[in-house]
């Protein structure tokens, strides 16, 4: 086993520390809010705060403690006697007017550093320059293969499940028209499938284009919000989602389960739960790296949110019965819940306590208490940036964006989620809109 490097431990321990020190802060804050004489709600509202308090404390060091964990189960590498486990793959990109991106996708893709494996580009149906992008690449170059099958369109799931039916070799990698892979992204995913009970891998997923608040806020969010979690999860072997930018797959477990269906907008966590329900493991690998171009401005983050929430809805409401009844062991039970937790209560959770503080502070004449509040709950996102940024050997530079991320980046993307949650129960319609990429890769 690699040597853990001192600087994760200390960040680890650090970041446990202040947290802890964080809560009891908090409690006592809490505590000396002189609730007597205002009344039954605003007692309530501090019995809440406290519930919520503790919540947000044990999400931080389960997700923390968990990912440590996986860190250093990942650092095991394979026995010198065995040789490196390299099976062909096959490369899945599904394009749709891409044309800004594609070609920069694929030429990235030709420079793996892997043995032999195909390129399998998907045009469903493009109606700009695309296919005749991919054209231009397509070939052999070495024992690399370029190929391009056109289709009429039928959606992303479509296309994966076309590229899936057509590909040439056991193992599939799915990835996003606009998305670039780093070089030893495959050699770093494979070795997790000797073992027969992992049916798929789930990549590292960073922000390529930061520019500007949204993009750098977002970069930020991959790393702690996103990463954080699939980094526990993928210590249980139970990552609830695959990002769409790159997911690895065995082909015949894929074609066991149905592959992708296209009654969800979120297909990539419904193919998941479906490849988690039947049994099967699936892992974290942090160094299968992926970089996506992410939206540049809010109205487009706003829709990206709002449809990702109504698809982990939909994906979840056709696995109602898992919710209650845990048929493949507490790992995978928990992940279910985990996803029902952070898609429908925490958004909620997050408003409503940071509402109720505020108002019980206000009620009982200690304003001063809601800036404490502030700070004590961002000292708890800087910790868990430093940690998470320091796991990944990530820009420091994103730290101080930290300050800004609950309360700013997060309290913005849960009221979207909230209203997202709100009108999938209602049933009002919605479609899938396309964003526009403008080539930052």
């Amino acid at each position: 086993m690699t040597p853990m490097r001192p600087r994760y431990l200390i960040v680890l321990f650090i970041g446990i520390a202040v947290m802890l020190l964080a809560a009891t802060a908090m409690g006592y804050l809490i505590s000396r809010i002189p609730f007597r004489g205002h009344g039954v709600a605003l007692f309530i509202g501090v019995t809440l705060l406290l519930v919520f308090l503790v919540i947000l404390i044990a999400r931080y060091l389960s997700l923390m403690w968990l990912g440590y964990l996986h860190h250093i189960e990942t650092k095991i590498v394979d026995p010198p006697e065995e040789s490196p486990y390299e099976p062909f793959v096959t490369i899945i990109v599904p394009a749709y007017n891409e044309e800004a991106v594609i070609a920069s996708a694929v030429q990235s893709l030709l420079e793996l550093d892997y043995p032999a494996y195909e390129i399998l580009v998907v045009d469903d149906g493009s109606t700009d320059g695309t296919a005749a992008r991919v054209s231009e690449l397509e070939g052999r170059y070495g024992d690399v293969t370029v190929r391009l099958v056109s289709k009429q369109n039928g959606g992303k799931a479509s296309a994966l499940n076309a590229g899936i039916a057509l590909a040439r070799h056991g193992f599939v990698l799915c990835m996003d028209g606009d998305s670039r892979l780093t070089r030893g992204t495959l050699r770093a995913a494979m070795r997790h499938f000797r073992d027969p009970r992992v049916a798929a891998v789930a990549g590292n997923v960073k922000v390529v284009n930061r520019r500007n608040l949204w993009t750098r806020l977002q970069a930020l969010e991959y790393v702690e919000g996103l990463n954080m979690a699939r980094r526990a999860q993928g210590f249980l072997r139970a990552v609830n989602i695959i990002p769409g930018p790159i997911g690895i797959f065995r082909r015949d477990v894929l074609t066991q389960v149905g592959g992708y269906d296209t009654d969800t907008f979120a297909e990539d966590a419904d193919l998941t739960l479906k490849l988690l329900t039947a049994g099967y493991h699936i892992v974290f690998e942090d160094q299968a790296v992926a970089f996506t171009e992410a939206p540049e401005h809010l109205l487009d983050l706003l829709k990206q949110r709002y449809r990702w929430t109504r698809g982990i809805l939909q994906s979840l409401m056709k696995r109602k019965a898992w919710l209650f009844l845990p048929k493949h062991g507490a790992a995978i039970w928990a992940s279910l819940l985990f996803m029902f937790f952070e898609a429908i209560l925490w958004p909620a959770a997050n408003i409503v306590g940071n509402l109720v503080f505020a108002v019980s502070a206000l009620e009982a004449g200690v304003a001063a208490y809601v800036l404490y509040w502030w700070l004590l709950l961002t000292l708890l996102d800087v910790t868990a940036a430093a940690y998470t940024i320091a796991m990944e050997e990530e820009d420091l530079g994103l730290v101080p964006y930290a300050v800004l991320y609950r309360y700013v980046f997060i309290a913005t993307i849960d009221v979207t989620k909230l209203c997202a949650t709100i009108e999938q129960f209602l049933g009002v319609r919605m479609t899938w809109g396309k964003l526009e990429r403008v080539g930052r890769i």
